[in-house]
């Protein structure tokens, strides 16, 4: 029996009946937080916001088989009813709050977005609206308590994110084609954005979980960044070391399960023989970050200083710059010198980062490298980042901050190379 009519109209109620679902999502939202009021006192409530939605819904059913018009014109009566009830709503309660209003016109967007097509989208929207809509005690809070040049920091942030990185070339200038401005310029906004990330997190969760919340991030996606955030950091209130000290040893020892992770996805194989060394060096690492956040870093900081930039935009346009030479003498050293093979890119790649390495020899092996090359090659490139890591605390950050990280960021990389001998090379 051909049943295939019957695909369009099933199809078209489960559609309707998200449209429905998602008004009442957001009208559920709107009815509890007005609960209080007496009936009918509400534009507004969960009935209203539920037949908004399939009202969208409806009108999207009727454009598919009608006009794209009849979309638009189903908004007209929908703002004509609005219109009449703030206008009624004012002249009673005095009162100009549109958020109900637009919520509806929403509604009978979200309701339409489902049936055309888009139920998933539709669905995440309605959970965002009704967050958003829930939300409004905690936003007004936070928009009392921010300052001025903190409002400032975060649109200087976007401004240097959204607006200028997208619009940078992503391809080599200069000699042997070295300098990649979109490179440069994201490590700016890497360092920039950690800064601003570590300012509101100790704002808001104190000093001592702001800053280990920091640091989780930053081990995520660049301990460097985080590294030479921290040490410039230290030399501005040196209380802070034991705290900046814990915060970038955990940062850095992420680095390793990242390179686990990152290679078990692409060459699992290559995961089981890399597993030991890399797991050694990460507990170097954390070992001695728990020690010192136990040991120097018990109960909160109160004599931290927080009126200070939100956004260390200096600094991190001075390490771009320092990015720019270590691109240029990478490349120098490979065009002066001669392709030596795997572990001198490995060397050299470093001193940058990690992970694209990693990328190349992984898929790389082994179809066109053997595995003890590549293993020796990702070893490689990590040490050296380890070792690159260690300068940038001795020379930019606090003399306690060297004393209390680089002796545990030589004795992990001394301990992963034992290891490393041990399993391979012995």
């Amino acid at each position: 029996m051909d049943v295939s009519f019957l695909s369009t109209p099933i199809n078209l109620f489960w559609s309707l009946l998200i449209a429905l679902a998602l008004g009442l999502i957001i009208g559920i939202e709107r009815g509890w937080s007005q609960r209080h009021r007496s009936e009918g006192s509400r534009i507004a409530g969960i009935r209203t916001f539920a037949l908004t939605g399939l009202y969208g819904g409806l009108c999207a059913a009727l454009a598919k088989d009608f006009s794209s018009w009849l979309l638009g014109f189903g908004l007209i009566p929908l703002i004509i009813i609005l219109a009449v009830a703030f206008s009624i709503r004012h002249k009673e309660s005095n009162t100009v709050s549109i958020t109900g209003n637009v919520g509806l016109l929403i509604t009978y967007m979200l309701g339409a977005l489902a049936v055309s097509g888009e139920p998933v989208i539709a669905s995440a929207a309605a959970v965002i609206v009704a967050l958003i809509l829930d939300g409004k005690p905690e936003l007004h809070s936070a928009l009392h308590k921010l300052e001025e040049y903190e409002l400032d920091a975060g649109l200087r942030l976007l401004l240097i994110s959204i607006v200028l990185l997208p619009i940078l070339p992503d391809k080599g200038y200069g000699p042997w084609q070295a300098i990649n401005p979109y490179e440069i310029w994201w490590l700016v906004v890497l360092i920039a954005s950690i800064s601003f990330l570590g300012y509101f997190a100790i704002r808001i969760g104190g000093t001592r979980r702001g800053i280990m919340f920091t640091s989780v991030f930053a081990g995520l996606s660049s301990s460097t960044a985080l590294t030479i955030q921290f040490s410039s950091l230290s030399r501005e209130q040196h209380s802070l070391c034991p705290l900046l000290a814990s915060g970038i040893l955990f940062s850095c020892g992420t680095m390793f399960p990242r390179i686990l992770m990152v290679l078990l996805v692409i060459n699992a194989p290559l995961t089981y023989q890399l597993w030991p060394p890399m797991l050694i060096m990460m507990l170097g690492f954390y070992l001695p970050a728990l020690w010192i956040w136990f040991r120097y870093c018990d109960g909160e900081t109160n004599s931290v200083k927080t009126q200070r930039n939100p956004l260390a935009l200096s600094s991190a346009v001075f390490f771009g710059f320092i990015l720019m030479l270590v691109m240029l003498l990478s490349q120098a050293l490979t065009e002066w010198f001669g392709d030596t093979g795997t572990l001198l890119l490995s060397a050299i790649a470093g001193l940058t980062d990690v992970d694209l390495i990693t990328l190349t020899l992984g898929r790389q092996t082994p179809d066109l490298i053997e595995v003890e090359i590549a293993l020796a090659g990702i070893f490689i490139a990590a040490t050296v980042n380890s070792l690159v890591k260690m300068l940038i605390v001795i020379f930019a950050g606090d003399r306690s901050l060297s004393i209390r990280t680089a002796p545990a960021m030589l004795g992990a990389i001394f301990l992963g190379a034992l290891t490393i001998y041990a399993t391979h090379l012995a």
